[in-house]
């Protein structure tokens, strides 16, 4: 839920495409925004509209704005990234992640919602009984408060972020939204 990880998604892809023979590549979910059923204040609202337009101007990123007419936008992104983690014990977390930023960018779903996640959720596969008890479930929010607090001691400052971990050594990779190569060569220089 991460509007410039939208915007970066094009140049991850072939940057992910290119490392791939070179690096295990491992997703960490950084959290955001806590669990929260209040509607987000007009000022974040008004933020965020601009933080979509910015990005569209400087990426030609889409984005559908009926998002904000249709929808009661929240800040709470934990319910999409326990709907990743579900997602990923199935071995569809990068269907999850797409059907969300899909959903949420293109579609003006609301991905702070169950109902939009579960719909994603039965869309790429999942079970739906199963994916509405773990959405709830106690194990599934300990796995997501472990990995948040990992990504947290990691060298990250934003979303997006790439960090190259080898022997237990951690190196920020800096982001090119536009260049993948940039960010390609210089891991292959560390590795």
């Amino acid at each position: 839920m991460c509007s410039w990880c939208w915007g970066y998604a094009p140049t991850w892809q072939r940057l992910q495409k290119e490392l791939a023979p070179h690096v295990d590549i491992i997703y960490g979910l950084g959290g955001l925004a806590t669990d929260c059923d209040e509607i987000m204040p007009e000022e974040m609202q008004t933020f965020l509209q601009q933080t979509w337009r910015n990005i569209s101007q400087q990426l030609g990123t889409e984005f559908n704005y009926d998002f904000w007419q249709q929808c009661l936008p929240r800040r709470s992104t934990y319910p999409a990234c326990r709907a990743t983690i579900i997602a990923r014990g199935s071995d569809k977390e990068q269907a999850m992640l797409t059907a969300i930023q899909h959903a949420y960018y293109l579609h003006a779903k609301n991905p702070s919602d169950i109902d939009t996640l579960h719909a994603l959720a039965v869309e790429i596969g999942l079970d739906s009984s199963d994916f509405l008890a773990k959405m709830n479930s106690e194990q599934v929010n300990n796995i997501f408060i472990k990995e948040m607090t990992r990504m947290r001691n990691l060298p990250i400052n934003g979303f997006p972020s790439l960090v190259l971990v080898q022997n237990h050594a951690t190196n920020t990779i800096p982001i090119d939204y536009k260049d993948w190569r940039k960010s390609y060569e210089l891991i292959l220089s560390k590795i």
